[in-house]
């Protein structure tokens, strides 16, 4: 697994990216369990998109986006594509 450094659930559960290398590590954990996985990717979505949004606005310092990383790691995962909502915010809710 490419973890960055000695894993702690707790703060990887609040920022993914200190913990893993890229959203398909995530997936590739052999020692979590799957609901512990889509927590994680979830949570790196939300900031991925948060990030996004910080770029359109001008707010940023050039960070890459994870978030295509972080949808396609969700599909792997077997999360089906939501459909869009009617009318959504520019976090993606």
């Amino acid at each position: 697994m490419n973890r960055k450094r000695a894993f702690n659930l707790e703060a990887a559960l609040l920022d993914p990216a200190l913990a893993f290398d890229q959203p398909q590590d995530v997936v590739t954990a052999r020692d979590l369990p799957r609901d512990v996985k889509l927590h994680l990717l979830q949570q790196w979505e939300r900031d991925a998109r948060a990030l996004a949004v910080a770029e359109e606005e001008g707010m940023t310092g050039g960070e890459e986006s994870m978030l295509a990383r972080v949808l396609r790691a969700q599909l792997d995962l077997g999360v089906e594509e939501s459909p869009a909502p009617a009318q959504t915010t520019k976090h993606g809710t």
